[in-house]
């Protein structure tokens, strides 16, 4: 994947408009009174600094790599780009981080990919384990009139089909409640408030056990060693690996809930 991600972005990030679809997004006033254009390969960037800045403050050329699925020089030229552009700041052994100017391209980017999640899922009849590949190829093509239409018609909604927030026109975006499933106490009752979209194979195989945003689950058992977990998912039982219960959050009352 690595391999043709790189192609990929570089075909991108030359700017190629023979298929005249490149972004229309520009960054003003960075060097002189030029502007420059933000490419697809540019918006892919940033949003990805963005996910990896909700886990953590600092981000690595290294991580940014992998989150990306391509090479570790490629993302250092590109941070290097963006650090030209004002759009990231980075200095070596410090990591990167979003400047204003490049989170409100990176949100405007989220908003479009978790619309067209919902869009697909609610419109179109995708599953919730197949909207975010689909939405990965349409979000950089989206035109502003088409957000506004989607965003109409979807009754303006806050959330995604897996439970993540969607920015607002203006660049605002809500936090998201909760903790990890497998960080409630054994006796406690939550309600799941999110999703983790990486893996499709994943998404089915909770989407089956009934663990959705809105289900009310209660941790019954917690085995030693990062062993399974046993929950009631409104009402019936299930064991679940601790690792595939970390991709769920839930919302719980009360700090006595937490299991250290």
């Amino acid at each position: 994947m690595s391999d043709q991600h790189d192609e990929h972005a570089g075909d991108r990030d030359a700017g190629a408009t023979q298929s005249g679809r490149t972004s229309e997004r520009a960054v003003r006033g960075n060097v002189g009174k030029s502007q420059a254009t933000i490419t697809h390969a540019m918006e892919d960037y940033l949003k990805g600094i963005y996910r990896l800045q909700e886990a953590g403050p600092a981000v690595t050329t290294q991580a940014l790599a992998e989150e990306l699925g391509i090479s570790g020089p490629s993302a250092t030229n590109m941070v290097k780009r963006l650090h030209e552009l004002r759009l990231v700041e980075h200095a070596p052994y410090h990591g990167v981080r979003l400047t204003p100017s490049g989170e409100r391209v990176a949100l405007e980017v989220v908003r479009h990919h978790r619309l067209l999640e919902l869009y697909l899922a609610e419109t179109l009849g995708y599953a919730w384990d197949e909207v975010h590949d689909e939405a990965e190829r349409l979000e950089h093509l989206m035109s502003d009139e088409l957000e506004a239409r989607m965003d109409r018609a979807l009754g303006y909604p806050t959330h995604d089909p897996h439970g993540d927030p969607i920015p607002s026109p203006s660049g605002e975006i809500a936090a998201v409640p909760g903790q990890p499933l497998p960080t409630l106490a054994p006796g406690a009752t939550a309600t799941v408030v999110r999703v983790s979209d990486r893996s499709p194979e994943r998404l089915r195989y909770l989407g089956d056990l009934g663990l959705r945003p809105g289900a009310v689950v209660v941790m019954r058992e917690k085995q030693p060693f990062d062993g399974p977990v046993r929950l009631a998912i409104d009402g019936v039982e299930h064991y679940v690996g601790s690792a595939v219960a970390a991709a769920v959050w839930v919302d719980c009352p009360g700090a006595d809930d937490v299991a250290g």
